[in-house]
């Protein structure tokens, strides 16, 4: 079997937007880079961002419809060497010219599945369009992971969702992405708690986008005529709605808007619970992030939250859209708090980016010649 040193990772989202892909990536490159070799990064160049080494910007455009986003050339830069392995991240022009360049050279493809584009037209276009564009998604995706060596999903649902709902016939390889638990660690946060005067009660919380797909009102919903406080970080579309929606039901839900980074830990570990009622995630990379920090999770018992969230030892679920369930599960996650906080501290090994990594190289190295 080969050893693969030399990694190309193509993505058509990288710093400095912030998502899980793009954290995934700048860990993978950084992780890989201590224990294996290198990995140069191929991405859309964006103002603001100078590339440094082993970093390549494309010519790229606003994402129509998506101004968030860049658009870049399906080009290969100058400069870059042929690797052992070409990852491609994302399916977008990006991924596509990562695909092209690992044919061109004879090296072997491999591709992450870290979205799932079908689930999410919903919020994307008009209603009358949706199951048109759902089904359009579904083919673009089959056409770009069918002509790869092989796809890395981050949980089962992932995997069963890419070949058996949208129909991928190509071999897939459970992979969590994986934290930097050297950073995600349980922390004293009583600074934290009194910078935001946060209240000594159950204190329930999540991190990251506020957006429609992420299903933040039944959070909301969940804490109205209780006595918890709901702590939502982040921002996003969704963010007026929300703050309107909790006014109305009078619940007690505090915005902090953007954390800085080295904040997260702290936010974490002042957390009784994280609560994530996201029907859309692949893998949850935030409820990883809390497990780590010894919170236990109450998610959605639906998409890649099902395998993430493990009933009894990092958390409890909830069905979708049941208000009662969800309150259930919250007050039974309070109530075994201290059980629950030792068995997430317990995982925090089988969540490292360096263990994902041990099976990443294991995927590399089988499809060397």
């Amino acid at each position: 079997m080969v050893t693969t040193e030399t990694v190309a990772a193509f993505t058509d989202l990288y710093l400095p937007t912030v998502n899980g892909v793009t954290y995934t990536v700048s860990l993978w490159r950084d992780r890989w880079s201590r224990h294996r070799g290198s990995m140069p990064v191929v991405f859309p160049e964006t103002d603001g961002y100078e590339p440094g080494d082993g970093e390549y910007a494309l010519p790229s455009v606003d994402a129509p419809l998506f101004p968030q986003y860049r658009l870049a050339l399906p080009t290969i830069p100058d400069g870059l060497e042929v690797p052992d392995v070409v990852h491609a991240h994302t399916p977008f022009t990006v991924g596509v010219a990562g695909l092209r360049f690992a044919r061109k050279h004879g090296v072997p493809a491999v591709a992450s599945y870290h979205t799932l584009l079908d689930d999410r037209a919903e919020h994307w276009v008009p209603e009358p369009l949706v199951d048109g564009v759902e089904h359009a998604c579904r083919a673009y995706e089959r056409s770009f992971f069918d002509r790869v060596d092989r796809v890395v999903a981050p949980t089962s649902f992932a995997r069963r969702h890419l070949t058996e709902h949208v129909g991928a016939d190509v071999d897939v390889t459970v992979v969590s992405n994986g934290i930097d638990t050297e950073f995600f660690r349980p922390i004293d946060s009583t600074a934290f708690r009194d910078r935001y005067d946060l209240p000594d009660g159950p204190l329930l919380g999540y991190t990251g986008r506020h957006g429609p797909e992420k299903n933040l009102a039944e959070a909301i919903d969940a804490v109205a005529g209780t006595d918890w406080t709901l702590v939502l970080a982040g921002d996003g579309p969704d963010r007026e709605a929300l703050e309107e929606r909790a006014t109305a039901t009078d619940a007690d839900v505090r915005f902090l808007g953007f954390l800085d980074r080295p904040d997260l830990p702290a936010f974490y570990s002042a957390l009784d619970a994280f609560v994530f009622p996201s029907p859309v995630e692949t893998q949850g990379l935030v409820a990883l992030e809390a497990t780590a920090c010894g919170t236990p999770v109450v998610a959605v018992d639906a998409g890649a939250l099902t395998d993430s969230v493990i009933e009894g030892e990092t958390g409890y679920r909830y069905a979708l859209g049941d208000l009662d369930s969800f309150r259930r599960a919250i007050r039974r996650t309070l109530a075994e708090a201290d059980r629950l906080s030792d068995l997430c501290r317990r995982r925090r090994a089988m969540l490292s980016v360096e263990h994902s990594l041990e099976q990443l190289a294991g995927v590399y190295d089988a499809l060397g010649p």
